[in-house]
C-alpha cells in the first residue's frame, strides 16, 4: 500500500481506555495541521479494557491513569496488572500481561497495511512506540525487525515493569520528536523527560497544556519541520 504522491505514511498507536476509532476522533486538528504532509493510519490495540474507568485525573505525584471513559470498545497494549487486568503507568511491577501480543498486532498492520515512513504514539501507546523503536535497533528482535525511518511520541514514559528493562539498555538513535504538556497530571512532564534520556539527538517539543495531543499554530510548525526531514523533494 502506497500513500499519495509527496505524503508520508505513519501509523498512529492510541494511548489506554482508547483505540483506533476514538484516537483518530480526537486528532482531527493534527490530521488537518499535517494534511499536507502526513496520511495518519489508525489501528487498535488487541487488549479489551475491562475495568472501571477513573472518574478524574489523578493529582500530581499519584499513580497516573490515562482516563478516556468515553471511547467505546477501550483497549490497551499492557496490563501493569495481570490479576486485575489494569494499567497505571507509575504502577511497578515485575511482569505484565499482553505486551507480546500487542507487538505482533503491529507487526500484523505493517505487514498488512506498510510500508510506513513512521510511527506515532500518544500515552501508553507512546511508551510502546519507545518499545518499538528500541527493538527496531535491537538484532535481537527475532520475530522480524520493524523499519520505521521516524517516531513521534506524546505523553510518553518509560515503563517501570522489570520485565520492560530491556527495552531501556542501549540509546535508540532513530529521529524522535518527543511532546508533552507541562501541565500534564496523567503522565507528568518528569516522566515524559525520562523517557527521552534513553534517545540519541531527540527533538523536544512541550507545551502548557495537560494530557492530549496538540495541534495549534505553534506545534504545527515543529510537526511539520519535523516531517520536511523525511519527505522526498
Amino acid at each position: 500500500m502506497t500513500s499519495s504522491p509527496g505524503l508520508l505514511r505513519i501509523l498512529c498507536v492510541h494511548g489506554y481506555r482508547q483505540n483506533g476509532n476514538a484516537f483518530r476522533e480526537r486528532t482531527g486538528a493534527l490530521r488537518k495541521a499535517l494534511k499536507k504532509h502526513a496520511e495518519l493510519v489508525y489501528m487498535s490495540a488487541p487488549l479489551r479494557v475491562t475495568d472501571p474507568a477513573p472518574q478524574q485525573e489523578p493529582a500530581r505525584g499519584s499513580q497516573a491513569v490515562e482516563p478516556d471513559s468515553q471511547a467505546e470498545d477501550p483497549r490497551g497494549w499492557w496490563f501493569s496488572n495481570a490479576q486485575e487486568r489494569s494499567f497505571h503507568a507509575g504502577e511497578s511491577c515485575q511482569s505484565s500481561l499482553g505486551l507480546e501480543e500487542s507487538l505482533e498486532a503491529v507487526r500484523r498492520v505493517v505487514r498488512e497495511q506498510g510500508p510506513f515512513d513512521g510511527i506515532l504514539g500518544f500515552s501508553q501507546g507512546a511508551a510502546l512506540v519507545a518499545m518499538i523503536c528500541a527493538l527496531q535497533g535491537q538484532a535481537g528482535d527475532a520475530q522480524g525487525p520493524f523499519s520505521f525511518r521516524f517516531a513521534v511520541l506524546i505523553a510518553g514514559f518509560r515503563s517501570v515493569c522489570e520485565e520492560h528493562a530491556r527495552f531501556y539498555t542501549t540509546p535508540v538513535s532513530m529521529p524522535t520528536l518527543h511532546v508533552f504538556g507541562e501541565t500534564d497530571r496523567v503522565i507528568p512532564d518528569h516522566m515524559s523527560r525520562e523517557l527521552v534520556a534513553g534517545f540519541q539527538n531527540p527533538q523536544v517539543l512541550t507545551h502548557t497544556g495537560g494530557h492530549f495531543v496538540p495541534a495549534a499554530a505553534p506545534q504545527k510548525k515543529v510537526y511539520c519541520q519535523f516531517l520536511d526531514t523525511f519527505i522526498s523533494k
